[in-house]
């Protein structure tokens, strides 16, 4: 039985005069609730961590269970460049009560595959908490290789998942083959059915912000053996999919969920608002999915 399955929504941040809107937070939770998702993630790369200070990651996080009231799983982002100091913030993390820690690959430094092996295991032997690995090289720049996927796996008993954003079918194959025993969840929401068709379980969603139900059915309907009814909910999506990586996310997302009433859609510097072109054509979408 997988430990995560399902859809895992990297959970947006809305800010008010720069600071996280506690309220707006609330009810984006309780929307995500609504919606059927399996679980959220605080503190994550949608959540712009890279950008919040130990202490407002920390506050998220706490709120995020407060808000979740044990109806949905939390699995709180704790990765950074940093082997120490990832191992210092997911112990503090593992006190608050979390399901999980999600782990990306370092990024700038830029670590061979024996690094990537060495930082993993350091990180899952200094924590009881469930792992799940995520692989992300448009982002690190670093690509977490499948064979070092399953040195990992066999290495480290508490590592039970990754999330798989290379973008490549054929290695993301390859991972399920080499590591079976841990769980294999979609990094990106336009990979969601292909993953599942090579051994994936979930996804860890962008668009779930906005669209938590219409993600979600495309796996249970997958999960049925309704393979075909599965392609068209992904098909009806896709020009959201495309949207909301047409600019550097989360700058879409949140400015999509801000048209459904939660937050304002401001994101912090160095990232800036999604363009006015892009504002437009998401309100085209949002309107023919019937959302506005």
């Amino acid at each position: 039985m997988p430990v995560f399955s399902g859809v895992w929504t990297a959970i947006v941040t809305p800010f008010k005069d720069g600071v996280l809107d506690e309220n707006t937070f609330e009810r984006h939770v309780e929307f995500q609730v609504a919606g059927g998702v399996d679980g959220i993630m605080p503190a994550s790369t949608t959540s712009e961590a890279i950008t919040m200070s130990r202490e407002e990651r920390l506050r998220e996080i706490e709120l995020a269970i407060k808000f979740a009231k044990g109806r949905i799983g939390v699995i709180a982002g704790t990765g950074s460049s940093n082997t120490a100091e990832v191992i210092a913030f997911t112990r503090e993390v593992e006190k608050l009560g979390v399901q999980g820690c999600l782990v990306n690959t370092p990024a700038y430094n830029k670590p061979s595959q024996e690094g990537l092996f060495q930082h993993f295991k350091a990180i899952a032997a200094a924590t009881k908490l469930p792992v799940m690995v995520y692989n992300v090289p448009s982002r690190s720049v670093v690509n977490l290789l499948p064979e070092t996927v399953a040195r990992i796996a066999d290495a480290c008993p508490n590592v039970v998942a990754i999330k798989e954003a290379s973008g490549n079918i054929v290695q993301i194959s390859n991972v399920k083959r080499l590591a079976p025993r841990i769980d294999l969840l979609s990094g990106d929401d336009g990979m969601t059915l292909p993953v599942l068709v090579v051994g994936g379980v979930g996804i860890v969603s962008v668009l779930s912000n906005v669209v938590p139900k219409q993600i979600g059915e495309v796996i249970k309907l997958y999960n049925k053996g309704d393979l075909t009814g599965a392609r068209k909910v992904h098909e009806r999506l896709l020009p959201l999919f495309d949207a909301m990586f047409a600019e550097t996310s989360p700058s879409p997302v949140k400015y999509a969920a801000s048209k459904l009433g939660f937050g304002d859609g401001s994101v912090r510097l160095p990232l800036v608002p999604c363009t006015e072109p892009l504002r437009k054509k998401i309100d085209a979408i949002l309107k023919d999915l019937g959302l506005l």
